[in-house]
């Protein structure tokens, strides 16, 4: 492959994730909602283990695992955020 190719591709990849970041953020953000009306908090500490855990163990490389636990916490920040952001604005 050339470089270009491979830039076309990484730039293909680069559309899926913006695609499924914003498909995850639509799926937290029904949950925020879910949570609001059973008056839980947003932030679930024993559920953002989990991800990182579960990540952390299907993760094959070459990222090593402290690399994707620190995505994976910027994207679930990001989904918390969003979800306080849209909640407040709800009352």
């Amino acid at each position: 492959m050339t470089i270009d190719e491979i830039r076309q591709e990484i730039d293909r990849l680069d559309s899926e994730l913006l695609r499924i970041f914003n498909e995850r953020a639509s799926l937290a953000l029904k949950i925020g909602e879910i949570k609001k009306g059973l008056d839980l908090p947003v932030y679930d500490p024993a559920r953002e283990k989990r991800i990182f855990t579960r990540m952390s163990a299907e993760n094959s490389g070459p990222l090593d695992d402290q690399a994707i636990v620190r995505l994976f916490e910027r994207v679930v920040d990001e989904s918390r955020r969003l979800e306080r952001i849209k909640t407040a604005g709800d009352h």
